[in-house]
């Protein structure tokens, strides 16, 4: 599977998109779960006729997804900045950095996710929350990809967290996805596009640290083009609970998810414990 990679990694994006677009139909296919939690997903949160209208290019936009993660990860981390074309919202950035603030970066499962962190790192150290694949072959492969000067990984344990901490502290950026399903004991149920998802509160508790919060999230464009890399502020102050934290962090997913919800990752299931092991409270949908 690396050398398959790396052999990707050496084609031109168009044509790995090209590619991508072809195995996420395969997988739509093939795989009636996973047509299923796409159909539910898109349902609920935009709604059948939108949903409808937007599901083939999810499926193609799922599958590019795949695909261009040999790129971004195993190209010289120039190359793989230089893919980022455009880019909004880069006062925010410089705001926060002239405050002497830590920065967190909270990048949903939208566009291409993988890249942002990578640009993010050619301006300042960054330091990403990251949880170890089961296939030894894919850590490998995210070890490699990730490993660029100013990007530091920070596992999913008390250790990690610790170095979130400590980057933040030193006005440092941090990097997550705020969207990624938590293990058990470590999240809250709390509403996701009007139904119960099993929420992460590590972004909520970071909020309170005092740093600077900004979603970001890079654009898929058409035909190879590359990225067109979006930095926006939360809707409102992140304040509060961290179990309101937590919620208000869902609604501005969602905010985002609505301007390109074609490059959401709908077929991630958001809404199961992992490994089964949360059960849905009592008086909470349970479908």
């Amino acid at each position: 599977m690396i050398t398959l990679s790396r052999i990707l990694s050496c084609l031109p994006l168009a044509w790995l998109h090209a590619l991508g677009a072809l195995l996420g139909w395969l997988a739509w296919l093939l795989s009636a779960t996973y047509r299923r939690h796409m159909r539910e997903n898109m349902g609920l949160a935009l709604g059948e006729a939108e949903a409808r209208r937007v599901r083939a290019m999810a499926i193609g936009e799922a599958g590019k997804g795949a695909l261009e993660l040999a790129k971004i990860w195993l190209r010289p981390l120039g190359e793989t900045a230089a893919r980022v074309v455009e880019v909004s919202g880069w006062e925010l950035v410089e705001a926060a950095s002239r405050n002497g603030k830590g920065i967190l970066y909270l990048t949903p499962h939208l566009g291409c996710f993988e890249i942002t962190a990578q640009y993010l790192s050619t301006h300042a150290p960054i330091t990403v929350l990251y949880r170890q694949p089961r296939q030894a072959w894919l850590q490998a492969l995210i070890e490699a990809g990730r490993a660029r000067p100013q990007l530091h990984l920070a596992a999913a344990d008390l250790s990690g967290v610790r170095s979130l901490l400590k980057a933040l502290r030193k006005g440092e950026a941090v990097g997550m996805l705020p969207d990624q399903a938590p293990k058990a004991g470590e999240g809250r149920w709390l509403d996701f596009f009007g139904k119960p998802a099993y929420t992460m509160t590590l972004a909520a508790r970071l909020t309170a640290s005092g740093a600077a919060v900004i979603m970001v999230w890079a654009e898929r464009l058409p035909a190879g083009a590359g990225y067109r890399f979006r930095l926006q502020e939360p809707t409102q102050p992140i304040r509060g609970s961290i179990e309101e934290r937590a919620q208000q962090i869902n609604h501005e997913i969602e905010q985002l998810v609505r301007q390109c919800p074609a490059q959401y990752l709908w077929g991630y299931n958001r809404y199961k414990g992992r490994g089964r092991a949360v059960p849905v409270p009592e008086h909470e949908d349970k479908a």
